[in-house]
Parts: structure tokens; C-alpha cells; sequence
């Protein structure tokens, strides 16, 4: 079969005979080209099926009309309304999302985001993953003129763009919540120790409990990596103490998952013999016979949205310099 080649701005000047450049200005409504002959033209576009060469557009403007998103997991409820944010702000502005998950390997995001620059992204947002340490990234995406935006998990570094959720209102009202129902035994499944979201998470453990003129007891700390075996694992540690606590605050609803788990087939009756608040307000909770007493929400869908405002903002501004943004969003407990 012969193949078909694209139709060109020269083909529909010569069929009109007119010049390719008065050509290329009505297709752009051109304020300079009359309304007769710009319908001429896209009238003649249509009938040869005629598209834009978007290689040559790209080229012309110095723009992809393209951002990258690296995310931890495509799949988790959390990320979701952060990504129809995203995608519903890059709509606004014509652009296209391209996704990449790096599932917590820092290898993998280090690809993802090589493979984002060499494809000229025009910028990214990012939610780091657990295991991200190095972030030279940022000064390559730099030099290649290529702004990032860092969105609820943000590397702890001045000077970068970055929205996130203050941790500290939301553990605070969890942990008033616990002490309001005569909990005063609290204990706290943390993240990975060498994660900034964990250390904010311990620091505001312990000031709220401080607060609440309740000592602070280090074996009522203890982290998991997130998975299934170490949440597990976790959770057995606080059921094997003498004094085991009756309240419990989980880094995220997932981890909330495998330790509620675990304490039912440790004999635990939830909401009774013990209690439970996480973090990430998991949508599906609201259908689960026996879900946490609360669960703490972080805002993604805000912070996607914001984050995307704030790159289109550094896209939009021609190149000029401007000042790293640092938005701050407050967690609220939302009780079950």
C-alpha cells in the first residue's frame, strides 16, 4: 500500500494560491489575515486533512507542552485525586501529563526523571519516594531549564519549590481525640527513620502528647519500611509490651490496614480493646464494618492542584527569575 504522506502548509498555499506564510497566519487567526480568507484556508485544511506539524511547532517555541509527574504509586486512592488535579490544571493551560511511578526505588525515579529530560519536558512535579536521598536531580533539571515542583512527600532542602500538608494540626487533633476518650497509654507506627515526613510525624507525637501532660515513652515508637510483613511486624512489637497501649496513630491508612489486621488475629477487638488513627483519610473507609476511630487528611487533591499552579506560574513567566514557593496546607482529623 502507497503510503500517505501529510498534507503541508505549502500544498494548501498552492491550492488557494496564496503565500504558505499568509497560510500559516490563518491557521493561527492571525489578527492581520481577513475572516474571508482564514476561513478559506481552514475550509481547505480540513478538506486535505491537513495537521499541524507538532515537531516544528515544539521546536519553534522552545516548548514540548509536556510535564512530567513522579509519584511514589499510580495506584494508591491518595495519589489519584492529586493526579486529576494535575491533569485537570495542565488541560487549562493545553498541555499534556506524562506518568511515572517510581514504586519507592530510587534507581527507578533517577530513570524516570533522565528520561522525562531527555524527552524536554517543559517541568515536573514530583512526590519523592521513601528511598530518595540524592537530589543532585534537582540541579541537572536546572542547567536543562527545566523547573520542578515537589508536592506532599518533599525533600527537606531550602530553596526548592514545594506545597505540602503541615503533619503536626492533624496529629495534634488525634491525639486530644484520644486523650478526650481516656486514652493516655499512645503509641505511634512510624515511617522509615531516615524519611522527613517521619521525623515531622515523631516531633509532632511528642509535643502533642507534652501537651497533654502525658509522658513520653520511646517504646511507643516504633517504624516500619511500609510493607505488609513490616507493619506486621510493628504492630506485634507494641502487642507483646506489658503495658501494650490502647491507642494507636499509623504513619497511613495502608499501614492501618495491616495492623488492624494483625490485631484481630491477635484476639484485639477493634474499637474496643484497641483503638486506631492513621493518616491519608482512605476514601473506601466509610464502607468497612470496623474502620479506624479517624483518620487524619493530608489534602493531595490540593496539593496536586497547587503544585501544577505553581509550575504553570514558573512556565508562564518567561524565564524570569522567581523567588522558590513554599505552600503550606494544615492536616485535619476527620473522625469516623
Amino acid at each position: 500500500m502507497k503510503e500517505v504522506k501529510p498534507t503541508t502548509i505549502k500544498e494548501i498555499a498552492k491550492k488557494l494560491k496564496i503565500s504558505p506564510s499568509t497560510v500559516s497566519r490563518a491557521l493561527n487567526d492571525h489578527p492581520s489575515i481577513g475572516l474571508v480568507t482564514t476561513m478559506r484556508v481552514k475550509n481547505m485544511a480540513k478538506e486535505l486533512n491537513y495537521e499541524p506539524n507538532q515537531t516544528a511547532i515544539f521546536f519553534k517555541q522552545r516548548k514540548t507542552f509536556t510535564i512530567g509527574v513522579v509519584l511514589p504509586s499510580l495506584s494508591e486512592p491518595f495519589f489519584s485525586s492529586a493526579i486529576s488535579e494535575i491533569e485537570n490544571v495542565a488541560s487549562d493551560h493545553k498541555y499534556t501529563v506524562i506518568m511515572g511511578q517510581s514504586l519507592d526505588d530510587a534507581e527507578r525515579e533517577l530513570h524516570i526523571l533522565k528520561t522525562f529530560k531527555s524527552h524536554r519536558v517543559d517541568g515536573v512535579l514530583m512526590s519523592i519516594g521513601k528511598n530518595t536521598r540524592d537530589f543532585e536531580f534537582i540541579t541537572k533539571l536546572k542547567e536543562a531549564g527545566i523547573p520542578i515542583v515537589f508536592f506532599d512527600c518533599v525533600p527537606a532542602i531550602p530553596d526548592v519549590n514545594k506545597v505540602e500538608c503541615n503533619l503536626s494540626t492533624g496529629m495534634a487533633e488525634a491525639i486530644d481525640a484520644f486523650v478526650e476518650r481516656g486514652h493516655q497509654k499512645i503509641a505511634l507506627i512510624n515511617g522509615p527513620e531516615l524519611l522527613f515526613a517521619s521525623a515531622e510525624r515523631k516531633n509532632a507525637f511528642v509535643s502533642a502528647l507534652s501537651r497533654n501532660k502525658i509522658s513520653f515513652d520511646e517504646k511507643y515508637i516504633v517504624h516500619t519500611d511500609l510493607t505488609s510483613k513490616s507493619n506486621e511486624d510493628a504492630m506485634n512489637i507494641l502487642c507483646s509490651l506489658a503495658d501494650r497501649p490502647s491507642a494507636v496513630i499509623s504513619f497511613n491508612d495502608f499501614v492501618t490496614l495491616d495492623i488492624m489486621k494483625c490485631a484481630r488475629e491477635r484476639g484485639l477487638i477493634l474499637n474496643q480493646d484497641i483503638h486506631f488513627i492513621s493518616y491519608a483519610n482512605y476514601p473506601l473507609w466509610q464502607y468497612m464494618e470496623n474502620p479506624p476511630m479517624g483518620s487524619i487528611e493530608q489534602f493531595p487533591g490540593e496539593q496536586g492542584k497547587k503544585a501544577a499552579e505553581i509550575l504553570f506560574s514558573i512556565l508562564n513567566n518567561k524565564g524570569e527569575a522567581l523567588p522558590a514557593a513554599h505552600f503550606v496546607l494544615k492536616s485535619r482529623l476527620i473522625m469516623k
